[in-house]
C-alpha cells in the first residue's frame, strides 16, 4: 500500500466528505503533506485514514472496543514512558534518536525508571549466581527462573529498593548473556556496553555501537512482552518474575528474536547473493522479514540511526538497498541489529542477547509503573464454546443414568399450585 493517497482516495475509503477529511487533518487525526508533483494539492498519509476507518467499523460498543485493547486497535493502557511523535519514539519526552547520540543504557534506565539517583549495573562478585557453565540465552533464561522462584514481592516495597534490584537484574542478564565482570580495566563504574563488548572480543569502535543499539531499543511503548511483563508486576509478584514473563513474550520470532530470521535471510544472501535471495522472495509472494514497520510508515528511525553508523559488508548493503528499491519497504531495527551482528562478526545469538539485555530497562519500567497503579490486569473472555449444559448436571450421561422420582411421591409445582387453588376456591 502506498504511504500517501490523494483527498478524493482518502474520502472516499472513509466514506465522508472533503470536509470532514479536513476537519480529521485539522485535528492531527491524519497527516498530511504537499502534494511534490502539484503544490495546489495535498496528500494524506493512508496508514491514518486506514486507522480511521478500522474505528469507524469497530464501533464504540463496549464488547467491541474491548476486542480493540486486546489486539492493538486502540491504546489501552495509559503510560508515561515511551510515546511515537513525528516519526520518533520519545523516553519520557526525550527523543531516542537524539539520545542515542550520547547516551548510555544506565542514563536510560535513570530517565525511564524516574530515578532520583543515577543508576548502575553493578556487577558483584556476591550477585545472584548464574546457572549453567555455558553463557547465553538458557543461562538468561533459568537464571532468571532460579530467582523468581524465591524472589520477594514488589509489594510495599520503596522506589529505591525496587531500582537497585531492577539494576542487579540487568546486570544478572548482561552477565548470562556474556559481559565480562572484570573490573580491572575501568573499576566498578564500568558502563554495560562495554562490558559486553569486551566479553565479546570488540574494541571501543565495536562498544560504540552496541551503545548506540541499546540506547535505541531499551524500550518501545506498550510492546506485547512490555503488556505481559505488566500483568504480571500487576499481581505483585516478584521483579524477577515479572522480567522472566516480558523476556518470555519477548524471545517470539515475531517480536524481538525478529532479528534471528533477518539473519537466517543474510545467511542466504552470503550463499547464493543478494540478487537472487530477493528474486526468489518476490516471485514466491514470500514476505521479507524484518522490511516495513506499522509504526513507521516513513521508516524506523532506530534502523535508520544505526545503519547509518554501520559499514556493513557490501553483499548485505546490496541486498538492503535492492529491497528497499524493489518494495519500497524500508528497514527495521531487526535489519539493523543483524546488521551490526554481521559486520562485528559477533555469535549468532548476540543480535538477541543485545536487544533482550537493552529491553530489560523498558520491561522493568513498565513494571514499576504498573505496581502504582494498584489494580490487577484482568480482563475478561467472551465464550464462544459449545451450549452449556443443565445447571447441577455433572455428566450430561448423568441424565439418563439419574434414577427417575416417582410423581405420586413427589408431586411437581403445578400439581401443587392447583391444590392450593382448589383449597381457597373450596373454603
Amino acid at each position: 500500500m502506498r504511504n500517501w493517497i490523494t483527498l478524493a482516495e482518502a474520502a472516499r475509503q472513509l466514506g465522508v466528505q472533503a470536509q470532514t477529511v479536513y476537519a480529521y487533518a485539522s485535528r492531527g487525526n491524519i497527516a498530511v503533506m504537499p502534494d511534490p508533483h502539484d503544490p495546489r494539492k495535498s496528500l494524506y498519509r493512508a496508514d491514518d485514514v486506514a486507522r480511521l476507518c478500522r474505528k469507524k467499523q469497530v464501533g464504540r460498543k463496549r464488547e467491541a472496543l474491548a476486542a480493540g485493547t486486546i489486539f492493538g486497535a486502540e491504546p489501552c493502557i495509559y503510560s508515561g514512558i515511551t510515546t511515537f511523535a513525528k516519526g520518533h519514539p520519545y523516553y519520557r519526552g526525550r527523543d531516542t534518536i537524539a539520545l542515542a547520540q550520547h547516551a548510555t543504557l544506565e542514563d536510560v534506565a535513570t530517565l525511564l525508571w524516574n530515578a532520583r539517583a543515577p543508576v548502575s549495573f553493578p556487577f558483584d562478585d556476591d550477585g545472584p549466581a548464574l546457572q549453567g557453565e555455558t553463557r547465553g540465552r538458557q543461562c538468561a533464561f533459568t537464571s532468571l527462573a532460579a530467582l523468581a522462584a524465591n524472589g520477594h514481592s514488589t509489594l510495599g516495597r520503596t522506589d529505591a529498593a525496587l531500582h537497585a534490584e531492577a539494576g542487579q537484574l540487568v546486570a544478572t542478564v548482561a552477565r548470562a548473556f556474556g559481559a565480562c565482570g572484570d573490573t580491572r580495566e575501568g573499576g566498578a563504574g564500568t558502563p554495560i556496553h562495554a562490558r559486553l563488548a569486551q566479553g565479546w572480543g570488540q574494541d571501543a569502535s565495536g562498544a560504540e555501537l552496541i551503545r548506540k543499539a541499546m540506547v535505541l531499543v531499551a524500550d518501545h511503548e506498550i510492546t506485547s512482552s512490555a503488556f505481559a511483563a505488566r500483568i504480571t508486576a500487576s499481581t505483585g509478584a516478584s521483579l524477577p518474575g515479572c522480567l522472566l514473563t516480558g523476556l518470555a513474550t519477548f524471545s517470539g520470532p515475531l517480536h524481538g528474536d525478529a532479528s534471528g530470521r533477518v539473519r537466517a535471510v543474510f545467511d542466504d544472501v552470503n550463499r547464493l547473493g543478494a540478487d537472487q535471495v530477493v528474486t526468489h522472495h518476490l516471485r514466491s509472494a514470500i514476505p521479507l522479514p524484518g522490511f516495513g514497520h506499522h509504526l513507521y510508515p516513513d521508516g524506523d528511525p532506530r534502523a535508520e540511526a544505526l545503519l547509518d553508523a554501520l559499514d556493513p559488508p557490501p553483499e548485505l548493503a546490496a541486498f538492503i538497498a535492492k529491497v528497499v528499491k524493489l518494495t519500497g519497504l524500508k528497514p527495521t531495527i531487526d535489519v539493523a541489529l543483524a546488521t551490526l551482528a554481521a559486520q562485528l562478526d559477533l555469535p549468532r545469538d548476540t543480535a538477541f542477547a543485545l536487544f533482550a539485555t537493552a529491553r530489560c530497562v523498558g520491561l522493568l519500567a513498565h513494571c514499576i509503573e504498573q505496581l502504582r497503579v494498584g489494580k490487577v490486569i484482568r480482563p475478561r473472555g467472551r465464550y464462544t464454546g459449545p451450549p452449556l449444559e443443565e445447571a447441577g448436571v455433572a455428566d450430561p450421561a448423568a441424565k439418563t443414568l439419574a434414577p427417575r422420582r416417582s410423581k405420586s411421591t413427589t408431586p411437581d409445582e403445578k400439581t401443587l399450585q392447583k391444590n392450593r387453588l382448589f383449597k381457597v376456591a373450596g373454603s
